[in-house]
């Protein structure tokens, strides 16, 4: 028997973008949060308690059929295969070709792709919705396939999650336990001790949004797939860390740290292997005279969380346009991000796939292109006039940053 696709728009060609969907205005009613305003969502749920949302989204469609994720999960992307036969939890790490997944007629298993939003403009497209909480805590969308009885088992998550019904039912239940011991004997998290207090069926448009810590546990009840819409939560060990060598990187620490270490009133020692005191005082008061100032940490998160993931592939135009012929065609469809860009800025400077830069005369513009993703024909008509506007945005373009065309 042919696999049957799942329901599903065509794949967008060059010409055929998805229609861009705005995140709802903060002060606004929307039915994807239950018709609380994302401004009501976030005082009262937001990392605060669980919010199930029946038709969050009542049209919706799977971003990719079946055998487009299939196809997908062959390529350089994260992909786990979790399987629960025999009552035997194992997992695997990507690729899959597609003779490594099981049938689809067998149960209980499933398919988890990561960061589908970086390879697909559909799933981008869905993405842009949860665009009210700031894109430095927004991660990526992981589509989980899973056959009848599939799951991952009960687990919690460190960080925040939508979990987004998109096709076939699921059946979720969860717990907000203090117990998050796990078993030590698997694979993969699965706590030793899952104690649910909730249960709910849910169909395609339906969502749930989890705040971290709370405990939960998804059946595939036939078919199914469903969006995980993550966001990020590094540590504070990671933020330190990462900060400390981006000073340090950058010799914003050198003047502070110049000194050399001396010594002139330690004795002679009878134990030479011994740590002296005198040595730890005086790198620690060294350490306690380290300052930075608020716009080093600015900076710092501006590049840090506009980097894009390691496994994050630019693709550059095949035949790019020269700059004449770019501005052109701008003019005519304007210009978006490429799905795989990241741009932020504060009121000092921007940060461009991890690369920091002054604000300095792009106030008027690129705040717009940053927070719509997109920079319409009528509005680059303006900038046109400006040739060193041009001259970076063709930068971009040949760099694979921007694309030509607005979403339509």
């Amino acid at each position: 028997m042919p696999k049957r696709p799942l329901e599903h728009p065509l794949r967008p060609g060059l010409s055929q973008i998805p229609t861009p969907v705005q995140p709802p205005s903060p002060d606004l009613p929307t039915a994807l949060l239950g018709n609380l305003t994302p401004a009501q969502f976030m005082h009262q749920y937001w990392q605060k308690k669980p919010l199930l949302v029946r038709q969050a989204i009542s049209d919706i469609r799977a971003p990719l059929s079946r055998d487009e994720l299939f196809e997908l999960a062959g390529n350089d992307v994260e992909a786990r295969l979790v399987t629960h036969f025999r009552n035997q939890w194992q997992m695997q790490h990507g690729p899959f070709a597609a003779s490594d997944l099981p049938s689809i007629r067998q149960r209980a298993w499933t398919l988890l792709v990561q960061g589908v939003d970086l390879h697909d403009d559909r799933a981008r497209a869905l993405l842009e919705r949860f665009r009210f909480v700031p894109d430095v805590r927004l991660d990526d969308l992981m589509i989980s396939y899973a056959t009848d009885g599939g799951g991952v088992g009960a687990h919690f998550d460190s960080y925040d999650v939508f979990l987004l019904q998109v096709h076939g039912k699921r059946r979720w239940r969860i717990g907000a336990q203090r117990d998050l011991s796990l078993r030590p004997d698997l694979p993969l998290k699965v706590l030793q001790h899952f104690e649910p207090d909730e249960e709910w069926l849910l169909e395609p448009g339906d969502m749930l949004y989890l705040p971290p810590h709370i405990a939960h546990d998804g059946i595939a009840e036939g078919e199914c797939m469903t969006c995980s819409i993550g966001f990020r939560a590094p540590s504070t060990s990671e933020l330190t860390t990462q900060f400390l060598y981006y000073m340090a990187e950058r010799g914003e620490m050198s003047g502070q740290l110049a000194t050399p270490y001396r010594d002139p009133r330690q004795p002679a020692v009878t134990h030479p292997a011994q740590l002296p005191g005198a040595l730890i005082e005086q790198v620690s008061a060294m350490l306690a005279k380290v300052t930075w100032k608020p716009q080093h940490v600015a900076a710092f998160l501006g590049t840090y969380f506009s980097e894009p993931k390691p496994s994050v592939v630019f693709e550059p135009p095949r035949r790019p346009l020269n700059e004449a012929r770019f501005i052109q065609q701008a003019l005519k469809t304007g210009l978006r991000l490429d799905r795989k860009t990241i741009l932020l800025y504060d009121n000092r400077a921007y940060f461009l796939n991890g690369e920091e830069n002054r604000l300095t005369g792009l106030k008027k513009w690129l705040p717009l292109l940053a927070d719509t993703r997109h920079l319409e024909a009528r509005r680059f008509v303006t900038l046109s006039h400006d040739s060193s506007v041009t001259a970076l945005l063709y930068e971009w373009y040949c760099a694979g940053w921007i694309q030509i065309g607005a979403c339509h």
